[in-house]
This record gives C-alpha cells, sequence and structure tokens, in this order.
C-alpha cells in the first residue's frame, strides 16, 4: 500500500504528487496516455492539426454529446461520427504541456458572484467556502516554482498581491505591442503585458523560451513552458504508471479502498493507497465517479448529494480579428509586423466588472495575440477568393505569398463566466462503451444567454482597438460553443453536504480519503483561463494532505502492529 494514489497527471495531479513526494512520502502516479521528453516534441504540423497525436483516437474512446436546443429538446451526437472531441491531452503532465500559458488570477470578486453581483435566473451561481485571500499565497508560489513570466501594470481591477512583481521578467515582443499600447492609450484602456507560464530566461533547471511561437497544442522542446511534466513531476520521485486508465475506484461506506485500471492491451492491474487524488480532467473525473457505483453509492462514488458532474462549465466568449494592410505601414512598421518568433502578449481586463444602466455586471478578459504560426491552418483560410470561388494554381500561389509574407492577423480571444446550469452536466450512457468495456460520459451541453450578452460586450470593446489600429478585414464570433480545453466543474465544492461533491478543502464529504483536484471543485469558473487557479489549488491542496497523512500513518502502521513513520 502507497501513501498516496494520483488519478491524472496534469495541472491539478502533478503539484501534489512534487509536494508529497518531495516530502518523502510514497506516491504513485496513474496517467492514462504516455510519457514524452522535451526530446519527443517537435512541430509536426500534420500530427497535431490533422492526426490525435495527444489524445485517444475516437474510435476507441469518445464521449456522446447532448446540445440543448431552443425548444426544450437534446440534439444527440456521437463523438466519433461527428468528429467531436473532448479529450484535450492524454500523456504525463496533461495537457498542461499543450496550452498556450496564458496565467491571470482569478479577482476576489470571482470567489463571491452570488454575493456581489446577485442571482440570475435559470444559473446556479454560488459563492465559493474559500476566499481571493486563502488562495493567494499558492497563486504566488506557482510564479516561483512553475515560473510565470510578466510585468505588473497598475490597473483599476488589479487583484492584491504578496509579491510587487513577477519573479521572472515578461518574454520579448513584437514591436507591433508599441502600436497596440498607443492605441489603448488614446482609447483610455490599460494595455496588461500578458502574464505567460513560459520562462523568459533559463531558470529551475529548465531552458528559457527560444521563440519558436508553437505553444498552443504543441509540447515546448525547450523546457520553458510550465507544465506539470517539466516543472514539477521530472522534479520529484513519484512512481507515474503510463498507460493506465483507471476505470473504477473500490470503496466502503468510508474510505476508497483500491483503484482499478488497464494498460493499453487490456490487462486488468490495481493500486492501494491510503489517500485517493482524482485529477483526471472535469469530464473524466465525474465519469469515473459515476462508473464507480457500488452498494453504498448506488448513483455514483461520493454522489450521495446527487451533484457529481452537475454544473459542468467551459469558459464563454469568443474571438475576433483584423488584418494589418501592410502597403499602408512604414517600412520600419513593416519590419516590425513581419519579425517572426517573439511574442504579441497584450491583454485588457478594463471590463472585468462594468455597469449599465446603474446594474454592476461582472465582465472579463481579452487577450490579444497573432495568429496560430500554424502554416497549414493559416494556409486553409486562403484557398478562396472574395467571391468564395475555390482558388488554383498561379492565383493561389500568389494569394499565399502575399498573405504568409506581407500580411498579418492580430486576433484576440474573450474569456467571460460560463455560468452553470441544470442542463449543463456529464452523465454516463450505459450502451455506448469505449474499447475497455467502459459506459463512456455524456456531455450535455446548454450556454446561458447572459454568459452571449457579456461576451457581445467584450467583444465590441476590443473591435475598437483593431479599428484604432487601422485593421482591415475585422470580424469576431460570440457562440455558445464549449472550448474543450477550458473545462470545470461537476464537483463543486462546498460548505454544504447535500448541494455540493467536496468541502472547502476539496475532500469529498462523503468519504474521509478522496479528493479531487483538478478544475471539477469549480462552482463558477470565473473570466480567466483555469489552469492558473487549477495549480494553486492544488498546491493547497497538497498541504492538506501533509497535516493528514502522519495521521493516516499512525494509524495504519499501529493498527498492523507495525512502527509509526
Amino acid at each position: 500500500m502507497v501513501d498516496i494514489c494520483i488519478i491524472g497527471s496534469g495541472a491539478g495531479g502533478s503539484p501534489i504528487a512534487y509536494e508529497l513526494a518531495n516530502a518523502g512520502f510514497s506516491v504513485v502516479v496513474l496517467e492514462k496516455g504516455e510519457n514524452y521528453t522535451e526530446n519527443d516534441f517537435n512541430k509536426d504540423e500534420i500530427g497535431v492539426t490533422r492526426r490525435d497525436m495527444f489524445t485517444p483516437p475516437l474510435n476507441e474512446q469518445k464521449h456522446i454529446i447532448n446540445e440543448y436546443k431552443e425548444d426544450g429538446t437534446f440534439e444527440r451526437y456521437d463523438g466519433e461520427e461527428s468528429s467531436w472531441n473532448f479529450w484535450n491531452g492524454s500523456l504525463v503532465g496533461g495537457s498542461s504541456n499543450l496550452m498556450s500559458g496564458y496565467f491571470h488570477r482569478l479577482k476576489p470578486n470571482d470567489f463571491k458572484l452570488k454575493s456581489v453581483y446577485g442571482k440570475i435566473k435559470g444559473a446556479n451561481v454560488v459563492d465559493w467556502p474559500i476566499s481571493y485571500e486563502e488562495l493567494e499565497p499558492y497563486y504566488d508560489k506557482v510564479e516561483k516554482v512553475v515560473g510565470v513570466s510578466g510585468k505588473i501594470v497598475q490597473h483599476k481591477h488589479l487583484e492584491p498581491r504578496s509579491s510587487a512583481d513577477f519573479f521572472y521578467p515578461q518574454l520579448q515582443t513584437n514591436g507591433v505591442t508599441k502600436w497596440f499600447d498607443g492605441a489603448c492609450k488614446e482609447l483610455g484602456y490599460v494595455p496588461i503585458p500578458t502574464p505567460r507560464a513560459i520562462l523568459s530566461q533559463n531558470a529551475l533547471g529548465r531552458n528559457g523560451c527560444y521563440y519558436s511561437n508553437f505553444c498552443g497544442s504543441y509540447g515546448c522542446a525547450s523546457g520553458a513552458k510550465g507544465s506539470g511534466r517539466a516543472a514539477l513531476l521530472q522534479k520529484c520521485d513519484a512512481k507515474i504508471i503510463t498507460d493506465a486508465f483507471v476505470y473504477k475506484l473500490e470503496s466502503t461506506n468510508k474510505k476508497v479502498t483500491r483503484a482499478y485500471y488497464y494498460t493499453k492491451y487490456g490487462i486488468r492491474h490495481s493500486v492501494q493507497a491510503k489517500i485517493f487524488v482524482l485529477a483526471a480532467q472535469a469530464i473524466e473525473s465525474s465519469r469515473l465517479l459515476l462508473n464507480s457505483k457500488n452498494r453504498y453509492f448506488p448513483n455514483g462514488l461520493a454522489n450521495s448529494s446527487g451533484e457529481v458532474g452537475k454544473n459542468l462549465i467551459f469558459s464563454a466568449g469568443g474571438s475576433g480579428s483584423g488584418r494589418f494592410v501592410f502597403e499602408k505601414l512604414t517600412l520600419q512598421q513593416q519590419k516590425e509586423l513581419m519579425e517572426v518568433g517573439v511574442f504579441f502578449n497584450r491583454s485588457l481586463q478594463d471590463w472585468y466588472e462594468y455597469s449599465e444602466e446603474d446594474k454592476k455586471y461582472k465582465g472579463g478578459t481579452v487577450d490579444f495575440l497573432f495568429e496560430h504560426q500554424n502554416i497549414i491552418s493559416r494556409v486553409m483560410r486562403e484557398v478562396y477568393d472574395e467571391e468564395g470561388n475555390l482558388l488554383w494554381g498561379a492565383a493561389l500561389k500568389e494569394k499565399l505569398h502575399k498573405r504568409l509574407m506581407t500580411s498579418r492577423v492580430l486576433t484576440f480571444e474573450v474569456f467571460n463566466d460560463w455560468l452553470p446550469t441544470d442542463k449543463c452536466f456529464v452523465s454516463v450512457d450505459e450502451t455506448v462503451k469505449d474499447k475497455y468495456g467502459v459506459p463512456v460520459g455524456v456531455i450535455n451541453l446548454y450556454g446561458h444567454p447572459h454568459d452571449l450578452a457579456v461576451g457581445e460586450y467584450l467583444a465590441k470593446k476590443s473591435v475598437k482597438v483593431l479599428q484604432k489600429l487601422g485593421c482591415e478585414e475585422i470580424d469576431y464570433s460570440i457562440s455558445a460553443a464549449p472550448p474543450p480545453n477550458l473545462v470545470a466543474g461537476g464537483c463543486r465544492f462546498g460548505n454544504d453536504a447535500k448541494k455540493s461533491v467536496l468541502d472547502k478543502n476539496c475532500k469529498a464529504h462523503d468519504l474521509e480519503n478522496l479528493y479531487v483536484a483538478d478544475a471539477s471543485f469549480m462552482p463558477t469558473g470565473g473570466s480567466v483561463p483555469y489552469t492558473w487557479t487549477i495549480y494553486a489549488n492544488s498546491f493547497r491542496i497538497a498541504d492538506v494532505i501533509k497535516k493528514q497523512l502522519p495521521k493516516c500513518h499512525f494509524l495504519y502502521n499501529t493498527q498492523a502492529g507495525k512502527p509509526c513513520l
């Protein structure tokens, strides 16, 4: 029996493995995917954009998706048939290997959404059982241990910090950021250097960024990106078992006793531990608990409240873009525009909170960035002429050359709250099973109309920046389509065991030794990407478990007639 068994090795699991293993406890991490090192990562665009290099093939593992319609019905999609994919990174370190690393903290009011902004009809908005002040030391720890590069700029929504500035200086930026800063100043906006979980210099035993700009969806060959693998798991002695798909947790009425897993060849194994930590990603964590029902928990493990899988959330918002007109720029501006590699890295939080008609609203964050370096995706957008006709030969070649060599697109991404509702949740399908014979997860989707209204407000403000910069072909889209890489909820934490799955320390109300450390715990998501908060909360849970484990050691070893460790 080991001290702690962690299911999943991403941003939720890796801090606990790092902290507990380095504190001398025996730690086993069960990871469904494979282990990669920096030497295994490259810029294989075919593998990343056209293949499932880091995710399970949909003909072996998939989800069923039910999309809510305005008439009150759901339209059902089979993940394999529709190619609708909610996997976002099955490998050691999880999807933190593939993130772009945009790291913003939640704000104090994100922890008390209901108290500050009030009820919203049709939404299950609640306050968190912890405050920003309780999580702040762990945000600070992530900055230093995982490595976050940035520069603090004072603005009206800046959250309180225990460190005056980031420990690692901001990453190098493209010259166009000067134009952006000037345009924002004229508009009365405050541009913020976007914090990134990417080292700007050699530190922490890792190399600094070498500015390939292939970040999102790609593993980092330099080790600069702060993935759970590079920053934490490679720096501890936790035992990592790969190709281990955990399909069931066994329990008594008080404790989880064993985790069962299949290898990729279908061979069954199990692990016994004193404490179990579930960090398999929000959808999969709910699925595992629902599939682990037994005589003590007939509706799913840790589900006496009936809340497992409920209140699933994503990140609401959308995106927009505008194209710089090369011919209208000076030679110096043309040179700055076409400088490759270095980042754009600018954000706006001027409307993280805003008022309309004397009512206060929770707004969000807008990140500005150049379009991805992927040649394939950039080219595929240019194969039609202005009338929508497919281009061939010399005409296609001429357009591609102009677009790629004398043109650049500035994009923005809007992040605002996806409100939790009764209509967005995880369940399991007893008739559809994966290659292991395990019922697949069902993702029931619904976006609250309020989310769209806030996203629209933020997008229109952002478009003004593109207009001020002189961009053309400006466009944006705000929709209720969920981003699969930004998912949370399903095991919300709270003080009332009848209305939540976890207590304030992310331990299951129903079980003495089960914690959930991925984004499942979040009752609301805030208006930023989730990863920094997942990391911070996981470090917080690690401190709780450290205090709990010596007690477990004492009870286990004295009962077994062994000396206390």
